[in-house]
């Protein structure tokens, strides 16, 4: 089809280093691209955990010996293994070891209730799952009704120096729990499943179009979605990195994230940096700012990685203000939108140019476009389509392209684009169309190939970067007998810009009070069915939610009476 995009007017803001594509994708599975940073630079630092330093061979070992547990409880090539974590060593060490198996990562978020847990527990198939003792209690409501064998449970104080895992233990200050015995599931903690296991490689050979990842995501319809990533998606993906980035050199860099690895931005930007050589400064905590300067400090990254409410944050902070950013070469913003005007500041305090807003999704391992890392960063753009992707924005009703300038929807193709969703064929159907994936994403395209994001089709609410599906929202208030009819829409976050709240409009039934209690009442309804950060925080009564002419729920004229 001839268009505005089939000449690719991007390719002109490509940096001088970047090819036009990619025609020497490596085929090998994840686990293999790992090699050469682990035989490479054995002795260089792999992950910093709050002052312990672990080097690539020690990780290298940690990482066999957890493949050898994974092959002893019977797992075999495709198995979906369950990592229910933050980001600490045995996060990583499993996410690896789980390559090394043959088996299948599937991320899954520290905050969900037991009802969503054993969803995606069922969902994905899962047969292993590691979480932490703090989270059992949680875990063990969901378990029992899946068809999980194992639980290996983490701690925050494995790996931690010794001085700090022994002050934080009898000062209460490392979180932690009671685990016991489950009916007919195995339960374990990590560290006794690699004692004593054999140090040797493991290395189960899979085929390209093996899955790797099975990361959840939401869709316009129903509940979370498992989005099967393969190793060919994977691996390409990170050629297409190096290439863009210019990173080519094994063991030159060091990156901070406090993405955790159940988000598929910082699942694969873990395995990227792990087959680069990286060093990767683990912040378990994300809020902790002071602990995250301080490591910037002491370690001196290259990059940072986060989402734009994370880099407000910091900018208010008198300790990130008077770091040395002479070594950070970029500061990559993705998730939600970074206001314009604060990337300005931001880059005040850090150098200008050195925010690299991208544009990505679940499904696309993630990223679909970039800024250069030293051409034109246009400040309010997502960049240009990465090197060896192709980008249209068509009409979402017709699929055809629409003109330069205009708005419509972003389709992709790409050796990073999924597989497709695990057992949702109609989802399937509906997310392919003549070899093109639709993102239901709204842009607009610039002269230069610059990607602008306007809206959304996805009825989706960016809460700090974590997505919450306005449907499911809906659906569970709609569950609560007072209720006659909900609406969820995203507000701006007065607190947060670029970030979102979860509020609701209630149409409660007749009989029914609108009153504080009756609000009260049904956010810990709320609190007891979804994650934290789906409970609507404002809720609003109405007599009548506008609707159309066939009785759908007009959530653009919704935001008009909302944001006031």
């Amino acid at each position: 089809m001839d268009d505005v995009y089939s000449s690719k007017p991007w390719l002109k803001s490509y940096d001088k280093y970047v090819p036009s594509t990619i025609t020497d994708y490596p085929q090998m599975s994840c686990a293999e691209a790992m090699r050469e940073a682990f035989d490479g630079v054995p002795d260089r630092m792999a992950l910093n955990y709050m002052g312990t330093s672990i080097s690539f061979r020690e990780f290298d070992t940690y990482s066999s010996q957890f493949a050898h547990f994974l092959i002893s409880q019977g797992c075999r090539p495709g198995d979906v293994v369950g990592v229910h974590l933050l980001n600490v060593p045995a996060s990583f060490f499993a996410a690896i070891g789980i390559q090394k198996a043959g088996c299948v990562f599937t991320g899954i978020s520290i905050l969900l209730t037991a009802e969503e847990l054993e969803y995606q527990l069922n969902d994905s198939g899962a047969k292993i799952l590691l979480t932490f003792d703090f989270n059992f209690e949680t875990v063990k409501k969901a378990v029992v009704k899946t068809k999980v064998k194992t639980v290996v449970v983490v701690s925050i104080a494995d790996f931690l120096p010794y001085i700090k895992k022994t002050l934080g233990t009898l000062l209460k200050k490392i979180p932690t729990g009671e685990i016991h015995s489950l009916p007919n599931i195995e339960v374990v903690r990590f560290l006794k499943t690699i004692e004593g296991r054999p140090k040797d490689l493991v290395n189960v050979k899979v085929k390209p179009d093996d899955p790797c990842l099975m990361m959840y995501t939401g869709g316009t319809t129903g509940p979370p979605k498992g989005a099967v990533l393969t190793q060919a998606n994977v691996v390409c993906h990170m050629k297409q990195m190096r290439t863009w980035t210019g990173f080519n050199n094994i063991g030159e860099h060091t990156i901070a994230s406090a993405f955790p690895l159940f988000h598929q931005a910082g699942n694969f930007l873990s395995l990227w940096a792990i087959a680069m050589g990286a060093s990767a400064i683990l912040l378990t905590n994300p809020r902790d700012l002071k602990f995250m300067c301080k490591a910037m400090k002491k370690l001196k990254p290259t990059a940072l990685i986060n989402v734009p409410t994370l880099y407000l944050e910091l900018m208010k902070m008198p300790e990130f203000k008077a770091l040395d950013f002479s070594g950070f070469q970029f500061f990559v913003s993705g998730a939600s939108p970074f206001p314009a005007e604060s990337i300005l500041d931001f880059e005040k305090i850090v150098g200008q140019g050195k925010v690299m807003e991208v544009y990505g999704m679940t499904e696309t391992t993630p990223l679909i476009t970039a800024n250069p890392m030293r051409g034109l960063k246009k400040v309010g753009s997502v960049g240009i389509p990465m090197v060896g992707t192709e980008v249209r924005l068509v009409d979402s009703s017709t699929g055809e392209p629409v003109p330069m300038g205009q708005p419509g929807e972003i389709v992709v193709k790409g050796p990073q684009v999924f597989k497709g969703y695990h057992n949702k064929p109609e989802e399937n159907a509906n997310s392919f169309r003549n070899g093109w994936f639709h993102t239901g994403d709204i842009a607009e395209m610039d002269e230069d190939g610059y990607f602008f994001i306007v809206d959304r089709l996805k009825d989706m609410v960016s809460v700090s970067g974590f997505k919450v599906f306005t449907r499911v929202v809906d659906d569970i208030l709609m569950e609560h007998p007072d209720i006659d009819m909900a609406a969820t829409i995203g507000i701006p976050d007065p607190k947060r810009p670029g970030s979102e709240i979860v509020a609701s409009a209630i149409k409660l039934k007749p009989g029914i009070e609108k009153s504080d209690a009756e609000r009260k009442k049904l956010v810990e309804y709320m609190k007891e069915r979804v994650a934290p950060y789906k409970v609507p925080k404002v809720m609003e009564f109405m007599d009548e939610l506008p609707l159309s002419a066939v009785g759908k729920i007009l959530k653009r004229e919704l935001r008009n009476i909302m944001i006031k």
